[in-house]
């Protein structure tokens, strides 16, 4: 069984899911809702790093913040408690290094399809993660 579960959480009906199945059947588990705010690929990518973040507007604070509050009244509805972070870059790659960081023993992602044959079965971010995790991860249709 799971003693640390991290969703990645966007505030999509995907991701809505899958903390909603984190809540149901991993009860006794610490949840971590974890937002990433997306850094677009170019030359701030090359800043990120353990240390060295690429700055962000208070507008994407304000509104991954929002996010996260979303996600801890859908915890406390549950009657659950939640751990939520904030970080910035790309989702995959933050995602897998957030796992590492926080000792989960599990990631509970959402899917959803995307463009292109090979986006039919798991977005582009899920199917990345599930290749690259650390740990086990269970993908939520």
């Amino acid at each position: 069984m799971a003693d640390r579960v991290l969703v990645p959480y966007d505030g999509s009906p995907q991701a809505t899911d899958a903390l909603e199945l984190t809540f149901d059947e991993f009860p006794d588990a610490t949840v971590i809702a974890l937002y990433v705010i997306e850094i677009p690929d170019g030359r701030w990518a090359q800043l990120l790093g353990p240390e060295l973040q690429a700055p962000v507007s208070e507008k994407a604070k304000e509104h991954a913040a929002d996010v996260l509050e979303t996600a801890t009244e859908l915890a406390a509805e549950s009657g659950r408690s939640l751990e939520t972070n904030v970080v910035t870059g790309e989702p995959d790659d933050r995602i897998v290094a957030q796992a590492a960081a926080e000792s989960v023993d599990l990631i509970v992602i959402g899917s959803h399809g995307k463009e292109g044959v090979s986006r039919v079965l798991l977005g582009s971010v899920a199917e990345t993660v599930v290749r690259r995790s650390p740990v086990p991860v269970l993908v939520v249709r």
